[in-house]
């Protein structure tokens, strides 16, 4: 789902992505805003938490939001390189570092990480942290997907689905209908799987508090993991069949 890029890349490989990592974020999300009371998925919101302290003249306030803007950023700047730069030596492989960081980002703040207020330096620490492993998936994913899929936050999305619903009452070729209905159901998954990462991730908090995150490192490695065999097993198949040719 990971390696599949540009015309090689098709519906089941845009779905898989997107739900996998649409339901850690929302793991991330509810544990955030359970946590720290503060999103940790996006940035939109913080614009206006930043505008509001400033108003309030509580400056230092005003500095963590705009930080929190800097920390997603980072994380979209760093995956990107990360892929760029693998991608000249391994291709197949430009994904893998970009969600080991996310992977060590998120485990470390649920071995050692607490619920803290954004008024603690840990408390802020640990909101940057998350920004900016959500800055770095949702990097990823859009340039894998080539903008079809992003996964940290919906406003988009439903903009998207509105725009696209709208369009079945005017676009009534079958390629055009079925192309909608595709993206459509993208979307719609998407959006389901993260309310289902929401809502799992705040069960599992009233058990687990930060260790929450765990769940969500659990199913980014089993998607390294997966892609990994899945490869290894098109590479044999593919020998297999070179050796019957040569024989």
């Amino acid at each position: 789902m990971f390696r599949h890029q540009g015309k090689k890349r098709t519906f089941i490989h845009n779905l898989r992505l997107a739900t996998l990592l649409s339901f850690v974020a929302g793991i991330v999300n509810i544990t955030g805003v359970l946590a720290l009371k503060t999103l940790t998925t996006n940035v939109t919101g913080h614009f206006a938490y930043f505008a509001e302290e400033v108003l309030r003249q509580n400056f230092s306030g005003a500095i963590t939001f705009f930080v929190f803007t800097l920390f997603f950023l980072l994380g979209s700047f760093t995956a990107n390189f990360l892929t760029e730069l693998i991608s000249k030596t391994n291709p197949s492989l430009s994904y893998v570092i970009p969600i080991s960081l996310e992977i060590i980002v998120l485990f470390s703040i649920g071995i050692f990480g607490t619920a803290s207020d954004l008024s603690t330096l840990e408390g802020r620490w640990i909101a940057f942290s998350l920004l900016f492993a959500m800055g770095s998936q949702n990097s990823l994913v859009t340039k894998i997907s080539q903008a079809t899929v992003r996964t940290t936050h919906l406003t988009g999305l439903f903009t998207d689905l509105g725009i696209e619903l709208s369009q079945l009452f005017f676009y009534k070729k079958p390629e055009e209908n079925k192309r909608l209905k595709t993206s459509i159901y993208l979307r719609l998954s998407i959006i389901g799987f993260f309310f289902s990462g929401c809502i799992f991730g705040g069960f599992m908090y009233t058990f687990l508090e930060m260790k929450t995150l765990l769940i969500g490192t659990f199913f980014l490695m089993i998607t390294l993991l997966f892609d990994y065999f899945r490869f290894q097993f098109l590479m044999m198949k593919r020998r297999k069949k070179v050796l019957r040719k040569i024989n």
